[in-house]
């Protein structure tokens, strides 16, 4: 009996439901104006697993260790130690100043001979091939090309679709010659008129200015592909010694540091800045001990945690004055990793090249660095050079006269 029951009870409730069925497509097929139905969400699949992840699992620790060192090289051809340094350290990315750029053709060489040396090396990531090309006194692109304003005169406009265009010039041309990284826009505040390093490389003296005009430029530059790094977190605009010799000190308080030096990082960061340069500046009231490309402090609990920046940190360049200064090149490198940089960018001499990547190799070994604060690092930086679609392959040199009447165009109000 209990069977039976039962199998009348569900038969009874599977005609019910039928006949429910029926009577819904019956009224709403009488319907003269049935209302559309509201569209359904579409599930995507998600991916059985984490390609970035599974990439940075299957580096050596030697490999990742490279990807978190970004050096310069000498000469305007391939000499045996860059080509060392990424051939058997594995380094991440190069940078190329004045003494290193002749032309554009020379360039364009240089910068695909050092694609290929990785590529054959077996590199698992492309390279970062960066300059520091800001406009005006800081230029680092080849003569031929026309030369960009300074930040202050682009600022001076107040523009904000003129520091677009400016930006999207800059990205052109860094392209033309085969570079995919751009140290720029400086997002400093020049708020002390002696400053001796910043100066008209900012965009302005008030936040305003400087937030606006400086993402701005930002997003040009972005819109070309190119990776621009604002710099120089804190805040270098209120300072009066130059990082490139000393040790810069801002005694400014957190509620003046959260309402002008931080405000223009905020807003890049909003915009999706892909990379934020930390300077070597001692902000005597949140680290008093510390420069800021080595404090834990400055990058975890604000650059990180406040501003909620989660992209690529990169330090100021570690054979600055501002760190010989505060302590030695390797174990300053260390510091600054355990702080929470995820590149060392050490732009000068083969022996300081040396001593950082061989630095971080044995902490890492010893466990002073933890394998998941090198995984977490070398992730950011495949994330990114990925969302950028970086390529060891070949780039052609663009036509300059083409590139200068762009330029041209685009500097014009």
């Amino acid at each position: 009996m209990r069977f039976h029951r039962s199998f009348f009870v569900y038969a009874a409730a599977f005609l019910l439901i039928v006949l429910s069925g029926c009577s819904t497509t019956h009224s709403d097929s009488n319907a003269s104006e049935a209302p559309p139905s509201a569209p359904q969400p579409v599930v995507h699949e998600q991916p059985a697993a984490d390609q970035i992840a599974d990439l940075v699992a299957s580096m050596s620790l030697s490999e990742k260790i490279g990807q978190m060192v970004l050096v310069g090289m000498d000469g305007t051809e391939v000499q045996p130690e860059i080509s060392s340094l990424i051939k058997e350290r594995q380094v991440g990315g190069i940078i190329l100043y004045s003494n290193n750029i002749v032309s554009a053709s020379q360039t364009n060489k240089l910068v695909n001979e050092l694609k290929q040396i990785n590529h054959d090396a077996g590199g698992k990531l492309p390279l970062l091939l960066s300059t520091d090309q800001e406009g005006g006194r800081v230029s680092r692109l080849p003569k031929e090309i026309t030369p960009f304003p300074a930040s202050k005169t682009v600022g001076s406009t107040k523009d904000t679709k003129y520091a677009y265009q400016v930006g999207a010039a800059l990205g052109e041309a860094m392209n033309a010659v085969g570079l995919n990284t751009d140290f720029a826009p400086v997002l400093d505040v020049n708020t002390n008129a002696n400053n001796p390093v910043i100066g008209d490389r900012a965009f302005g003296t008030t936040v305003k200015v400087v937030s606006s005009m400086g993402v701005n430029e930002m997003l040009g530059i972005m819109s070309q592909g190119v990776i621009p790094a604002v710099k120089h977190f804190p805040g270098h605009g209120d300072t009066s010694v130059d990082s490139h010799f000393g040790l810069p000190v801002v005694n400014h308080d957190l509620q003046r540091l959260r309402s002008i030096e931080f405000v223009p990082f905020g807003s890049a960061i909003k915009e999706g800045a892909p990379i934020v340069m930390v300077g070597h500046i001692l902000m005597s009231k949140l680290d008093p001990n510390t420069p800021a490309s080595m404090s834990r402090t400055v990058i975890q609990n604000y650059l990180r945690g406040e501003l909620k920046f989660d992209g690529v940190v990169i330090t100021d360049d570690m054979t600055m004055g501002a760190v010989e200064k505060f302590k030695a090149i390797g174990p300053a490198s260390v510091q600054a990793v355990l702080a929470g940089s995820d590149i060392v960018l050490v732009g000068h001499d083969l022996t300081q090249q040396q001593a950082v990547l061989n630095a971080l190799m044995t902490a890492a070994k010893s466990g002073k660095i933890p394998q998941s604060v090198i995984d977490a690092s070398v992730y950011r930086i495949a994330k990114l050079k990925q969302s950028f679609d970086l390529s060891d392959q070949p780039t052609s040199l663009a036509d300059v006269s083409t590139l200068n009447q762009h330029i041209q165009a685009a500097l014009k109000r």
